[in-house]
């Protein structure tokens, strides 16, 4: 069948005959752009693939007046028996059960009953935003996979062949699923008990099922995380995006990605390299991710590898204090046109609050080397809404970027070449397993009237463009990301809904959202995502928000030199502040 709509001209989609093979639909929330862009989707659908009783096929949200059926061979969403769904952002959450419902299927999983099978599939999620965070979805979703997929993939899919095979009852494999396959969370096998003033007390395990579910971690990969499939609607247009390390070892107090990722991992060049050899003979455009996690001597051999061949390269946001000499050349090497850089706090004061210890001076100085390499874009990422931020942090933001236009003024005029400047602001989310935990987000009224004051005072800059988020967004997601399972009931109260109907509608239901987003979480509050287990001690998470609020500083990660957070070994018994389940 030749490709048609988004799949046209794509190159390493797999087509597979359905005789003698399980069905697999691997379902993303969103758009084909928006889905192949995540490595995380392009890795399931390699892995699932890779074996030969398996025929995996993508099914992602087509337009409004579409079908929705998959990709591959447009089979409506009811012929798949087991659905791999992937969440990367809390913001996919209600467009689950709006995904299950527009393909005819029952939205809530205790509506599946009996064997696997069309019509009724397993439905088993992942992604980034389960293990952070599954509680919202769990009236939806069979059962998670908590953490990496690598580690699990053979042991998950022999247990869902031989169960598809042998039609095992559907209780009977999500009970062996979660007691024999590592970081399967099972949420009809546990029960949460709350208070009377609505706080979680405590969770209950069904026999077999662990309590808390620990989280897997790949190490030892043959090849690191790589595109299985690129083409010219993909959101990066043709570009084969490679891993070069996973995690960060910078230790933001605000970033999630951060800490459930510890420890931070660098791919050896070999690993790098083998994911390279598996691109298509004629990808030519290489997107390299992680960037932060890489040293000048395995950028060095792999950007030479590539330059050689004629490849043109692409990169995420760079470090402000990690522009090293090779690194600008290889960006000048390269022909790139758009820079990230990302300050973050708006004042050297906030930017101690949230551990990101980059100065004002590093800013203009990777400002200016950027724009000696021929960039014509120069983008600067802030937040509004960090904790104990005030006016006069927002002033110095914008003193940071008026500093930033001068010091590129010299560049552009010896070039002769405009240099936009856009500077993104988006607003403070307080996410699960991060230090600010803890913290309230900031009242709507409160960050409308912070960004409103921004964009009056940015328009006196000249070529500095600022685009804001808006606030209602960000609400939003933190009512999801802050979430419990009594929240999922009412998920679904206004199917794939804009954010602020959406709101609304839970108003509606007797759901407060800024019971959610705008409480503070008391040190000993037992939270909803702790029925998982990231190996992150709680007690080190208060203490790095104690220090945060004091400005102070925490090194960043030393891995298997330090126990501070408890994510290196011994092990889960020498684990510091580890919170309980009960």
């Amino acid at each position: 069948m030749r490709s048609q709509g988004p799949a046209a001209g794509e190159r390493g989609a797999v087509r597979k005959r359905w005789t003698g093979r399980l069905p697999v639909g691997l379902l993303f929330p969103n758009t084909y752009p928006v889905a192949m862009a995540n490595l995380g989707v392009q890795v399931l659908y390699r892995l699932l693939n890779q074996r030969a009783e398996v025929v995996a096929e993508r099914i992602f949200l087509p337009p409004p007046s579409a079908p929705l059926r998959s990709i591959e061979s447009q089979r409506p969403v009811t012929d798949f028996p087991l659905l791999f769904l992937s969440c990367s952002f809390e913001a996919d959450y209600p467009m689950v059960p709006a995904l299950l419902h527009r393909a005819g299927l029952p939205r809530l999983a205790a509506e599946r009953r009996g064997p696997p099978v069309p019509g009724a599939p397993l439905v088993i999620a992942g992604g980034v935003a389960t293990f952070l965070n599954p509680e919202p979805l769990a009236p939806y979703v069979d059962c998670c996979v908590v953490g990496e997929i690598e580690p699990v993939a053979e042991p998950l899919l022999d247990m869902l062949l031989q169960a598809y095979e042998e039609r095992w009852d559907r209780q009977a494999l999500l009970s062996a699923l979660a007691a024999e396959v590592p970081g399967c969370y099972v949420p009809s096998l546990y029960q949460v008990r709350y208070h009377a003033d609505g706080t979680v007390a405590g969770f209950q395990a069904a026999a077999g099922a662990p309590l808390p579910v620990r989280r897997n971690l790949a190490t030892g990969l043959a090849a690191s995380g790589h595109s299985a499939v690129v083409g010219p609607e993909c959101r990066f247009r043709d570009t084969f995006l490679v891993e070069l390390g996973r995690g960060c070892s910078r230790a933001c107090r605000f970033c999630a990605a951060g800490f459930v990722y510890r420890p931070p991992r660098r791919w050896p060049v070999e690993t790098i390299q083998a994911a390279l050899a598996a691109r298509p003979a004629d990808s030519d455009r290489i997107g390299l991710v992680g960037l932060e996690m890489v040293d000048d001597t395995t950028l060095s051999a792999v950007a030479e590898q590539l330059l050689a061949e004629g490849c043109a390269l692409t990169f995420s946001s760079l470090r402000a204090d990690a522009l090293t000499d090779r690194l600008l050349e290889v960006i000048g090497r390269s022909g790139v046109k758009t820079a990230v850089l990302a300050p973050d706090g708006p004042s050297a004061r906030l930017r101690r609050v949230i551990n990101k210890q980059i100065d004002e001076a590093q800013v203009c100085v990777a400002a200016a080397r950027l724009a000696a390499t021929g960039i014509t874009t120069l983008k600067l990422y802030f937040m509004v809404g960090l904790p104990t931020e005030t006016d006069d942090d927002l002033e110095e933001m914008l003193a940071l970027l008026a500093a930033v236009r001068e010091a590129v003024t010299p560049e552009i005029r010896r070039r002769r070449r405009a240099l936009r400047l856009v500077a993104s602001v988006s607003c403070f989310v307080p996410k699960p397993w991060t230090p600010f935990q803890f913290h309230p987000m900031t009242a709507l009224p409160e960050l409308e009237q912070r960004l409103n004051r921004l964009r009056r005072r940015a328009g006196r800059i000249a070529g500095l463009r600022l685009q804001a988020e808006r606030p209602v967004h960000a609400l939003y997601q933190a009512v999801l990301a802050r979430g419990d399972r009594r929240l999922g009931m009412a998920l679904a109260v206004d199917d794939g809904a804009r954010p602020a109907r959406w709101l609304r509608a839970l108003v509606r239901q007797g759901v407060d959202p800024q019971w959610y987003a705008n409480r503070p979480r008391p040190r000993h509050e037992v939270l909803p995502w702790e029925i998982l287990d990231n190996a992150i001690g709680k007690g080190y998470l208060w203490q790095e928000y104690q220090r945060g609020l004091a400005g102070k500083s925490t090194p960043a990660c030393q891995v298997g030199a330090c126990r501070r957070c408890g994510a290196c070994p011994p092990g889960p018994s020498s684990r510091p502040g580890k919170p309980s389940a009960s």
